[in-house]
C-alpha cells in the first residue's frame, strides 16, 4: 500500500513537472515559483496530516472503546445492585443481599464472633475478643440494606456480654470458598457467669453430650460463636444460587451438593426430606402437605396482631400466626390483600378453608414442604434420645461380652476348617492336573487305537485281495492240469 501511494505522489509530481515546463512559455518567474512553492508545501504537509488522521483514528476507537466499556461497567454495576431480572442462573443484588441479611440478623437476634477460647477451668469457659470478633446484633427500626454482621461500636465500660444471659456456643470453622470462620459444630447451652469488654466466662446449663467435650478438649473449638437465639430453621438456605420458582417445584432447584456436605452423616431419610423439598407431590404426612391456591375473588387478611412483644418475650408470631414482633410487622392496617389471579402456597387447612368455606381461590396443585425444625425442642428430644441409647448401649455391651465369646469360638473353629479347606483345595489342585494328565493320556491312546483300526482294516483287505488271487490262481491250475 505504501508503494501505491509513493507512485500516485510520483505521478503527480511528474504531471506537475510536465504542466509547469508547459507553461513557463506564458508564466512570469514568479507564476512558477508560486506553483512549485504550493507543490513543495502540499506534499510536505500531506504526511503530518496522514499522521494526524491516523492518530485522531486511534483515539476515536478508544473513545468508541472506552464508550462501551463505560456501558458495560454500568450494565455490571445495574446488575450487582439489582440482579439481572432476565437471567434466572444470577444471583441476587446486593440490594437484595443485604436485605436478607437484614432479615437473618433479625431472626438471629445478638451474636458474638470469632471469640478465642483462653481457659476451661472445671466447665467454666472464658473466650476472649480477638482482632477479628464481631458483636454485631439487631434492633427495632434496623434499617433494611445495612449490615446486621456489621462490628459494633464496643462500649468502653459495659461488659461484653450481658450476665446472666442464655446463649448457645457453636465451635467455628472453614468452610469451602469462604475466607472468614463460619459456624461449625454446636456446642451446648451455656449461661453467662461473669463479662468484662474484653472476656466472658459461660457455664454450660446442663451437662454436655461427649462429643461436645471432645470438641472442646481436643481444641477443634479454638474460635467460638455465641448467640443469643437458636438460629430458625428455613427453606431457602438449601436452595440452589439463582435458582427460580417452577411449577415442577415451589422453591427452586435444592442444591445437591451443599445437601450431601452437610447430611453427609445423617440417617438417608432426612437426607432424602432436604432432597425432596419443595417438589411437586401429595406427601402422606400432612405437615409437609402444602397446597398451591389462585384466588378468583379479591381477599384480605390479617397478618399483625394487636399485640406486640419482642422475639425473646414468647417467639415472633402469637397461636393464630400473626406477627407480634414490630420487626416482622407489615403495616398499620396489618392486613394483605389479594386480586383475582394471584397464586400463593398455603398449608392444606388454610387452603380448604378458603375454597371450600370462604369459596374465594381454587386448587392448582399440591407440593412437598418438609416441616421446619424448632431447634430449641428438637435438642430437647435429642438429649432424651441419647439417654435412652446410653441404657440401651450398657444392655448390648452385656450381650456384647456373650457374643465375643461365642466369636472367640467360631473363630477358633474357622481356623480348623481353615487348614481342611487349605489341604482340600491342594488336593483339588492335584486332582485337575492329574485329569487334565489322563485327559491327553487317554486322546493320545485313541488317536492310536484309530490309526491301528485303520492298519487292521487296510491289511485285512490286502489278505482277503490275496486269498482271493490264491483261490483264482488255485483254479487255474487245476484247469490247466485237466
Amino acid at each position: 500500500m505504501k508503494f501505491v501511494i509513493l507512485a500516485v505522489l510520483l505521478a503527480i509530481l511528474i504531471a506537475f513537472i510536465v504542466m509547469v515546463v508547459k507553461a513557463a512559455k506564458n508564466w512570469r518567474w514568479y507564476h512558477i515559483t508560486s506553483a512549485v512553492i504550493t507543490m513543495l508545501l502540499a506534499i510536505i504537509f500531506l504526511f503530518p496530516t496522514a499522521a494526524v488522521l491516523k492518530s485522531r483514528q486511534a483515539w476515536h476507537k478508544i473513545k468508541e472503546e472506552l464508550e462501551v466499556r463505560l456501558a458495560q461497567v454500568k450494565e455490571e454495576n445495574r446488575i450487582l445492585q439489582y440482579g439481572d431480572p432476565n437471567d434466572p442462573t444470577a444471583g441476587a443484588g446486593v440490594k437484595n443481599v443485604s436485605l436478607e441479611l437484614s432479615k437473618i440478623g433479625t431472626e438471629a437476634g445478638r451474636r458474638w464472633r470469632s471469640l478465642q477460647m483462653a481457659n476451661n477451668n472445671n466447665g467454666q469457659i472464658t473466650l476472649r475478643t480477638t482482632g477479628n470478633t464481631a458483636a454485631s446484633g439487631t434492633a427495632p427500626g434496623i434499617a433494611p440494606g445495612v449490615d446486621p454482621t456489621a462490628e459494633a461500636p464496643a462500649e468502653d465500660a459495659g461488659p461484653l456480654v450481658p450476665v446472666g444471659l442464655v446463649v448457645y456456643g457453636f465451635a467455628e470453622g472453614s468452610y469451602p470458598d469462604l475466607e472468614a470462620t463460619v459456624p461449625m459444630a454446636y456446642l451446648g447451652e451455656y449461661k453467662v457467669i461473669a463479662s468484662t469488654p474484653e472476656a466472658v466466662t459461660i457455664t454450660p446449663t446442663f451437662a454436655l453430650e461427649p462429643n461436645q467435650v471432645n470438641i472442646i478438649s481436643n481444641g477443634q473449638a479454638r474460635l467460638w460463636s455465641l448467640y443469643e437465639m437458636l438460629p430458625l430453621d428455613g427453606h431457602a438456605p438449601f436452595i440452589a444460587e439463582g435458582s427460580r420458582a417452577t411449577d415442577d417445584n415451589a422453591l427452586g432447584r435444592v442444591d445437591d451438593a451443599l445437601i450431601n456436605l452437610l447430611f453427609k452423616n445423617a440417617k438417608p431419610e432426612t437426607r432424602a426430606a432436604y432432597l425432596r423439598d419443595g417438589t411437586r407431590e401429595a406427601p402422606e404426612d400432612p405437615a409437609a402437605r402444602w397446597v398451591k391456591i389462585k384466588f378468583e375473588k379479591k381477599y384480605e387478611i390479617d397478618v399483625d396482631s394487636e399485640e406486640q412483644r419482642g422475639a425473646l418475650e414468647g417467639g415472633f408470631f402469637d397461636n393464630s400466626g400473626r406477627a407480634v414482633d414490630s420487626r416482622l410487622q407489615r403495616s398499620d392496617t396489618g392486613k394483605v390483600s389479594f386480586a383475582v389471579g394471584d397464586e400463593i402456597i398455603v398449608k392444606e387447612e388454610a387452603a380448604r378453608q378458603l375454597i371450600n368455606q370462604e369459596q374465594v381461590a381454587s386448587l392448582v396443585d399440591t407440593y412437598y414442604l418438609r416441616p421446619l425444625n424448632d431447634y430449641r425442642y428438637v435438642l430437647r428430644k435429642i438429649r432424651l434420645q441419647i439417654r435412652e441409647m446410653d441404657v440401651r448401649i450398657a444392655e448390648m455391651q452385656y450381650q456384647e461380652k456373650i457374643l465375643d465369646a461365642a466369636i472367640t469360638a467360631t473363630v477358633d473353629m474357622l481356623a480348623k476348617r481353615q487348614d481342611e479347606k487349605l489341604k482340600l483345595e491342594q488336593d483339588l489342585g492335584q486332582y485337575r492336573v492329574e485329569n487334565t494328565a489322563l485327559k491327553q493320556y487317554f486322546g493320545q491312546i485313541r488317536e492310536e487305537l484309530r490309526e491301528v483300526k485303520e492298519a487292521s482294516s487296510a491289511l485285512f483287505k490286502d489278505n482277503y485281495r490275496l486269498m482271493l488271487q490264491i483261490k483264482q490262481s488255485a483254479a487255474e491250475s487245476k484247469l490247466t492240469k485237466t
